[in-house]
């Protein structure tokens, strides 16, 4: 008896899941189709641009024309040369340096 009372409880939460994530799933689709506050701003030559988000103009209200992050290709010595700096720089680190090498 114990055992269809468990049954029952976790079916009533697999569907209260699953009906929270269907809800969940219609709300974001609405939000992506709704547009943020756009705002008309005059660019430099005249045109009026639309900004569909505030994260894209700067303090003055200027449109960012620059790249958020900028990535640059790394081979995997240069990764571990950059971590082993920092791991040497690191207080502490050459008291522990010694006892790894002599591990080695």
């Amino acid at each position: 008896m114990l055992q269809l009372l468990y049954i029952l409880a976790f079916t009533i939460l697999a569907f209260l899941a699953v009906g929270n994530l269907i809800r969940n799933m219609m709300t974001l689709g609405v939000d992506s189709q709704r547009s943020f506050a756009t705002r008309n701003i005059l660019s430099r030559n005249g045109q009026s641009q639309t900004v569909s988000h505030p994260e894209l103009l700067d303090i003055s209200g200027n449109m960012i024309n620059e790249p958020y992050l900028v990535m640059r290709s790394m081979t995997v010595e240069d990764a571990r040369e950059q971590l082993d700096a920092l791991y040497k720089s690191s207080p502490g680190a050459s008291s522990t340096a010694d006892q790894t090498q002599d591990d080695l």
